[in-house]
């Protein structure tokens, strides 16, 4: 690595996304955004649907904006796990992506178990139960006559890249969330594809990240912005599951570290050399994902900042609450520690709604008074979802035979001091806090090394992370005894 190469990554979260340029050199690593926008589900006659439409034009606004002052020389995209889009006949797409949180998939995973009992599914797959799946949404798709038409499958990521390059595939880190992929076989399941009746001929080929997909389609020389970069541009199969470039954003030294890759969901884990398929994993409901260089992402996905984002969107829509975020954090930080605390990873909290009633009638549930008020419920979240981090950080190491010696919070939690304290305090760990944009740093690197311009390993990629990016500590304090109190308020063990 001799001179400084820029590439664009396209980030795409559950609630917004952002177009963002990297400049990697030696010693040197800098992220600038030039685009952000909205991430917001659209309900139509009873189902929600992402609007892919719309983050397509929303990212191709972006690389043209990125292009006016770069020089680019690839483009990665990563997003969430699990949601696809289906092609048929001539490359068209067969309706609106549906939203992980829809209603179509409740009681659908007793299907799946029902044609692939827990355990086998498990020793295949390595994947946590969730209904959200997507080995449960195509069962949904195919009862209700959706895959007929259908020719591919594509991820997120995946679709999106093939509306800029023309090619098919499925990147492995976002394959290994499916549930319908073999993390010691490094294929398909096509044995449990079978068994759930779902046919074979929509699977793609399989890409390792850094794998390039494919130029620009010449046809977006038409679009604004984008005539130097079309039929030239590479893009890159990163991490293309935004918790995998998270996670080779992590800016750790050695393997003896946990993370929280902190955003509208937790993903709360370990990195690994191999999966654990054992009977306890599977009871714990932690997840073998495939990372960057294959590695393992062991984890366990937690609610996360879900619970408040909605409390937010439910109280502005009331007319509730006037204060800002930060504000409302100030007053949780004067609430009463571990006053009222719920199972984050309640069923009641999945979809869309009144969050705040969601949590008063949990906490009643569990013979606790509501939070009362604002200020009352978001310190309720945060103590929730330190308890739910303690927890599952307790098991990894348990599970896994990782002993953590540090806590890694990256993604936009890494900006909540709060949260931040109240995990360090709950795990009884060190917690480091960034970077924020971890996701895309890591889709970043993958992509310059990609090009023979950035570090040619994670420990290097991670070493250039702490040289360049600033980090924040919160050491623990010694309340370990509360902690145990109210997780048994919960019904959970410690």
């Amino acid at each position: 690595m001799t001179q400084a190469t820029t590439v664009a990554a396209v980030d795409l979260g559950a609630s917004s996304g952002r177009v963002m340029t990297g400049r990697v050199e030696p010693g040197r690593l800098g992220l600038r955004e030039v685009h952000r926008f909205p991430n917001r589900p659209v309900e139509v006659l009873g189902t929600l649907h992402w609007d892919i439409l719309r983050l397509y034009a929303d990212l191709l606004d972006g690389l043209a904006a990125a292009a006016r002052d770069e020089q680019l020389a690839s483009v990665g995209i990563d997003s969430w796990g699990v949601d696809y889009g289906l092609i048929g006949a001539g490359g068209a797409l067969i309706g609106n992506p549906v939203h992980y949180r829809d209603a179509r998939t409740n009681g659908v995973l007793d299907q799946v178990l029902a044609a692939v009992p827990a355990a086998e599914l498990y020793d295949v797959t390595g994947v946590q139960l969730l209904q959200i799946n997507t080995a449960c949404q195509l069962v949904a798709a195919s009862r209700a006559g959706q895959l007929d038409r259908a020719e591919t499958m594509l991820l997120i990521p995946d679709l999106l890249a093939y509306w800029l390059t023309g090619e098919a595939g499925a990147e492995l880190t976002n394959a290994s969330t499916t549930q319908l992929y073999d993390p010691r076989a490094g294929s398909w399941a096509w044995d449990v594809i079978g068994r759930l009746g779902l046919p074979r001929e929509v699977f793609p080929p399989l890409r390792q990240p850094g794998t390039v997909t494919g130029p620009l389609r010449p046809e977006l020389a038409a679009e604004p912005g984008l005539a130097g970069l079309a039929g030239r541009l590479p893009v890159i199969a990163v991490g293309s599951h935004d918790t995998a470039s998270a996670v080779a954003g992590v800016p750790a030294a050695g393997r003896d570290f946990a993370y929280i890759s902190c955003g509208t969901w937790s993903l709360v884990g370990v990195e690994l050399d191999r999966p654990v398929l054992t009977e306890a994993s599977r009871a714990a409901n932690f997840a073998n994902e495939t990372g960057v260089d294959g590695t393992i992402r062991y984890l366990r996905n937690v609610m996360g900042l879900w619970l408040l984002q909605e409390s937010l969107r439910a109280w502005s829509g009331a007319g509730q609450v006037r204060a800002s975020l930060d504000e409302l954090l100030a007053a949780a930080a004067r609430e009463e520690p571990l006053g009222v605390v719920v199972d984050v990873d309640d069923p009641a909290f999945l979809p869309p709604g009144d969050m705040p009633a969601r949590i008063a009638a949990a906490a009643r549930r569990s013979g606790q008074p509501p939070p009362d008020g604002p200020a009352a419920t978001v310190r309720c979240i945060l103590d929730s979802l330190a308890l739910a981090y303690r927890r599952a950080i307790t098991q990894v190491q348990e599970l896994s035979g990782v002993s953590a010696a540090v806590v890694h919070v990256v993604g936009g939690g890494a900006r909540n001091d709060l949260l931040l304290q109240l995990t360090a305090d709950a795990c009884g760990l060190p917690v480091v806090a960034g970077p924020v944009e971890a996701a895309a740093l890591g889709n970043v690197l993958v992509q310059a090394r990609a090009l023979g311009a950035g570090p040619a390993d994670l420990a290097g990629m991670r070493a250039l992370l702490r040289a360049a990016q600033p980090l924040r500590r919160f050491e623990p304090s010694d309340r370990a005894s509360a902690w145990d109190a109210a997780a048994r308020r919960i019904h959970r063990s410690p």
